[in-house]
């Protein structure tokens, strides 16, 4: 009987809108590494990963979300050490140290870090609903969160940690952080960040100073790829090129066009149009977690889906912003559509997350 309750409200138009959002991204992760001998092998890897994905998504959903309530303190302990052992046999690529090599896989623990947090979070909020909103109260949060977020920081990941800190906050406003605090965490925020920047690895340095300075003679130095970005985009059109057909796709002069740039690759193959239509199903998708959050049957619940709503809206916002060359280049994903195994587990949990709490509360009309 209960299994039944949950398929009947389970929400289809949800899962159906993601699952589409999958299945374009191996298509195009297939066209973009199109004639290229050493990543010929990604988009049977991205299917494998949406299978298990999928497994995830379907099995978070039949469990009561307040399961994992209980589990939050563990989850976080759990989550901590394993990106301390990171640092111990953690595998370096491109100068950082983020993943763990199976030897059949790479797994990123800071990606499914998002989730756990969202979770922790979401426990913290709900246990304290009737404190007091004071600066004990916002403290004690920060320093959930600082305690994850440190250890990504050390890696280096800078990307990662500001998806964290956004989290932390916009959960914060939701679970009613007083306007009086609102611009004072705003300017801090600022303050924050320029103290930070002589701290920062060169390269991300470089990267901020790119995008501020827009130094058209480095065209080929640090701003290569915003430029081959730009040009993708423009060279698609209205309609594009067709699928398969883009000529700075195919002929490689995007780099990385499987995962940061994919968006740039979408864009010339199927034009203005094209990258309309997706990004208005990622806002669908956006809007049903809202809409979850907002018909959840108790805090805990609200807290979740609205956290995995502010992830995907904060990584699609900042991966197009990419691409478009307004926002500096990191290295956050295009939800479901960007190559990536641990990236598509970690959101897909989390859309598990979202369908079980729809599920165990109240149920979804169109």
């Amino acid at each position: 009987m209960v299994r039944r309750q949950i398929w009947r409200y389970f929400d289809y138009w949800l899962f159906g809108a993601v699952i589409f959002l999958c299945i374009f991204g191996v298509i195009m992760v297939r066209s973009a590494v199109a004639g290229n001998a050493v990543l010929a092998g990604l988009p049977n890897r991205q299917i494998i990963w949406v299978g298990i994905s999928l497994v995830v998504l379907l099995g978070t959903t039949l469990i009561d979300y307040h399961y994992w309530q209980s589990l939050a303190r563990t989850m976080y302990i759990v989550t901590v050490l394993a990106l301390v052992g990171i640092f111990i046999v953690g595998e370096a690529v491109y100068g950082s140290a983020r993943w763990f090599d199976t030897g059949v896989i790479f797994i990123q623990p800071s990606e499914i870090a998002k989730i756990v947090l969202i979770m922790v979070l979401a426990n913290y909020y709900a246990a304290t609903q009737d404190d007091e909103r004071n600066l004990l109260w916002i403290g004690k949060s920060f320093l959930v969160t600082l305690g994850i977020v440190v250890w990504i920081l050390l890696q280096p990941n800078l990307s990662t940690s500001i998806v964290m800190f956004v989290l932390w906050f916009a959960l914060l406003f939701v679970a009613g952080l007083p306007i009086k605090f609102l611009v004072s965490f705003g300017f801090g925020g600022l303050a924050l960040a320029a103290a930070a920047f002589p701290f920062l690895e060169n390269y991300q340095q470089q990267r901020i100073l790119d995008f501020v300075m827009k130094d058209e003679n480095a065209r080929h130095g640090n701003t290569y790829n915003v430029e081959q970005a730009l040009i993708t985009i423009g060279n698609g059109g209205w309609f594009g090129l067709g699928y398969g057909h883009g000529t700075q796709v195919q002929l490689h002069f995007l780099k990385v066009r499987h995962t940061d740039f994919i968006f740039s690759a979408i864009a010339e193959e199927f034009g203005f149009v094209g990258t309309v239509l997706l990004l208005a199903l990622l806002v669908f998708v956006i809007m049903r977690c809202l809409r979850v959050a907002r018909r959840a049957a108790d805090p805990f619940g609200a807290y979740l889906a609205y956290g995995v709503a502010v992830l995907l809206l904060f990584q699609t916002t900042v991966n197009v912003g990419v691409n478009l060359n307004l926002l500096p280049v990191t290295g956050l994903t295009l939800p479901f559509v960007s190559y990536g195994g641990s990236s598509l587990l970690s959101l897909m949990l989390g859309m598990g997350l979202v369908e079980s709490v729809a599920a165990h509360s109240k149920p979804m009309e169109f």
